[in-house]
């Protein structure tokens, strides 16, 4: 491996929320125990099933992590860039993976086996509570995810999305193909939502994505649902 390809895969390690906690000697044998892979637009890493045989690392471009609904659409649970920690969940148990993985776009990633990966954790137990602090974080974000397909509907669902995504300037710059992705619904009844609000004036539809007008509009509708 060249000097740069080397710099950037310990940039990568040290960008991640877990593997940062390493010291620089644990972090460069994870550089040294991995390897390569390459992954095009839409090309999948693994698949739900698929052993948990190793953790990899998002060097640069990024992947979605998905499950597929009963009658065959993608439902996006997150996106993972550069830094990000994918698989550790399998890789630490040793049992199979519980979602698909895919690239949204080119993707170079630094595939660590199970077995070093556990062996820096044990020789890092510092690193090991992190690794638990994360875990510990996507769990809650699982959670409120769940409790929202829960209590509220498209409508709801929708408005928190938006939200969540919106820049400092209102813009939410997803397609409505994605938005219904994400969210587990049709194109066709998120496209129905959004034009009914921009008859209301609270968003407005535009080549760039959808921009918020009227965001405490949304806020309240969230509220309601929620009984709070």
């Amino acid at each position: 491996m060249s000097d740069l390809a080397a710099n950037a895969v310990l940039t990568s390690l040290a960008r991640s929320p877990v593997l940062a906690h390493f010291s620089q000697g644990g972090l460069e044998r994870l550089a040294a125990s991995g390897a390569w892979l390459a992954l095009q637009p839409g090309e999948v890493l693994f698949q739900a099933g698929d052993p948990g045989d190793a953790v990899y690392v998002v060097v640069d471009g990024e992947v979605e992590v998905r499950n597929s609904t009963p009658d065959g659409r993608d439902v996006r649970l997150v996106a993972l860039g550069p830094g990000a920690l994918v698989g550790e969940m399998a890789a630490l148990d040793g049992g199979p993976r519980s979602a698909d993985v895919a690239a949204t776009r080119r993707a170079r990633l630094w595939r660590i086996a199970r077995s070093a990966m556990l062996a820096a954790l044990e020789a890092e137990p510092k690193a090991a509570v992190a690794l638990v602090i994360e875990l510990s974080a996507r769990l809650r974000v699982a959670d409120g995810a769940i409790s929202d397909k829960t209590v509220l509907d498209l409508a709801g669902r929708l408005a928190r999305l938006l939200l969540t995504e919106a820049g400092a300037s209102g813009l939410v710059a997803l397609t409505q193909t994605e938005i219904g992705r994400r969210l587990g619904f049709s194109r066709e009844k998120v496209n129905r939502k959004i034009h009914e609000w921009v008859r209301e004036g609270w968003v407005e539809v535009s080549p760039a994505g959808i921009r918020m007008l009227d965001p405490t509009r949304l806020e309240a509708l969230i509220e309601h649902q929620l009984g709070t």
